[in-house]
């Protein structure tokens, strides 16, 4: 019996470092996803505002 109540509180505290661990990660990826939308919000108003044109793959730079 003692070995088993030895296990369980191994295992409980297993699970409650996997929990702290998850949380911490859940708390780091509002963070980036946060500055991520920011960053984009960012660049789509640099780009609206430079009026940058997508330049596709197979056409010739202007100095051609």
């Amino acid at each position: 019996m003692d070995a088993l109540e030895e296990k369980m509180a191994h295992l409980m505290r297993a699970v409650d470092d996997l929990s702290d661990v998850v949380a911490r990660q859940e708390r780091e990826i509002d963070i980036l996803t946060r500055r991520v939308e920011m960053l984009m919000r960012r660049e789509g108003e640099r780009e609206a505002n430079a009026g940058v044109a997508v330049v596709v793959g197979d056409e010739r730079p202007p100095h051609y």
